[in-house]
């Protein structure tokens, strides 16, 4: 780590680390927001005009910007350089020369032709953990753009979502930029890493820095879990079936009287009391569904036996009864009902930070906490999302 003082969240288990962030948009920031929640001092570099997530709006926050910006980039500071102009280029330079770590997500060979490529940076900066994200990596797929949903489509997401050819349904994205998402938490976890075989002598390596690369591509096949091993061992593509498992019967959502609801009955043994809670206990003995197997196989008949027994009373009281019977079971929520359920739990889901309006108002921001509870370094929520440019003067070049 170079040496001096931080302007990072003091007792944060990152404290101490400094990261430039040279990126943009959603993966990137998503990544460096976990980074500074976790004690570390990001500094936003941006372009005069700012992240181009600063005007997709609306809607805004209580001092005006972008929720979207708003929502991946508490806790940083912002920093203009033009990488046009030779003044910008060395602020950037000095930034990167003094970081632990360096994030970007330009197009593959973009950092290169300003100067501050992963081998230029290390040059002057050997100790640096420089994570590099794109769509499609730096090789053949360089030039290729990196969308998420360009990714969610040719990845294979698109084809397992959605309801079946059959029921007349056609592919769909996820409800989020899942991948985005997805590849901000990879680069966590390979920065983390990167940064424990730099500051771990009996790495054989101590001191010495690596260059991280993720992308989006790549994230998604990992996140398809058992859909990849599937195709990976069978040669065979899943398609797409709606809200049903393709190898757990009951596992998907049940129309009741008022509304839907979701069951998740993963073992022969929730299967046999929720038959006992619906009043057809000869279900769990019939030879089509005595076992996982068998319901998967004739799970068009199974859904038919269910929903005429759901169908007579409402999705709550079915969700009472199951949950008093230990039965997996839900609605399907809003996302403000969902936040209304984590904070009855007590799960912390909503992190709070104070930052002053235009008209010089102190205004409460909300956005979504960290996930992770660390019982001796927690994150903390010390900053609000930074205007463009705000930590100019700062002493930025401290260390």
């Amino acid at each position: 780590m170079a040496a001096g003082a931080s302007n990072g969240q003091q007792g944060g288990a990152l404290s101490g680390i400094r990261v430039a962030d040279f990126s943009r948009v959603l993966a990137g920031p998503h990544a460096t927001m976990i980074l500074a929640d976790l004690g570390a001092d990001v500094i936003k570099i941006e372009s005069p005009e700012g992240d181009g997530t600063r005007q997709w709006n609306p809607p805004t926050n209580a001092i005006g910007q972008s929720t979207y910006f708003a929502g991946v980039n508490r806790g940083k500071r912002s920093v203009v350089c033009d990488l046009r102009a030779p003044e910008g280029m060395q602020r950037a330079r000095e930034l990167a020369a003094t970081a632990d770590v360096v994030i970007e997500n330009f197009k593959p060979g973009t950092m290169d032709r300003f100067g501050l490529g992963y081998e230029t940076v290390a040059a002057a900066n050997p100790g640096v953990v420089y994570c590099s994200i794109s769509g499609f990596g730096d090789e053949a797929g360089k030039d290729l753009p990196g969308y998420d949903l360009l990714v969610q489509a040719v990845g294979g997401l698109m084809s397992i979502t959605g309801q079946s050819d059959a029921d007349g349904g056609e592919p769909n994205k996820v409800g989020v930029a899942l991948v985005d998402i997805l590849t901000g938490l990879n680069s966590v976890i390979g920065i983390q890493a990167a940064l424990r075989a730099r500051d771990t002598e009996g790495s054989g390596s101590f001191g010495a820095g690596q260059h991280v690369k993720v992308t989006l591509l790549g994230s998604l096949l990992s996140a398809l879990a058992n859909q990849a091993s599937s195709t990976l061992e069978t040669g065979v593509s899943p398609t797409r079936m709606g809200n049903a498992h393709p190898s757990i019967a009951p596992y998907e959502t049940f129309h009741a009287a008022d509304q839907s609801l979701a069951l998740a009955v993963g073992t022969d043994g929730q299967f046999a009391r929720l038959c006992e809670v619906i009043g057809a206990p000869e279900l769990a003995t019939d030879e089509r569904f005595a076992n996982n197997p068998a319901r998967v196989a004739n799970r068009v008949a199974l859904r038919s036996a269910l929903e005429t027994k759901l169908s007579t009373r409402p999705a709550q009281e079915w969700i009472d009864a199951f949950t008093t019977a230990n039965i997996p079971a839900g609605r399907v929520n809003t996302i403000g009902q969902a936040f209304d359920l984590a904070e009855s739990l007590g799960l912390g889901t909503i992190a709070r930070t104070e930052a002053t309006a235009p008209d010089g108002s102190s205004q409460t921001l909300s956005s979504v906490a960290l996930p992770i509870s660390l019982s001796r370094t927690p994150a903390t929520y010390h900053a609000p999302p930074p205007n463009v440019g705000e930590h100019q003067d700062a002493k930025w070049r401290d260390r």
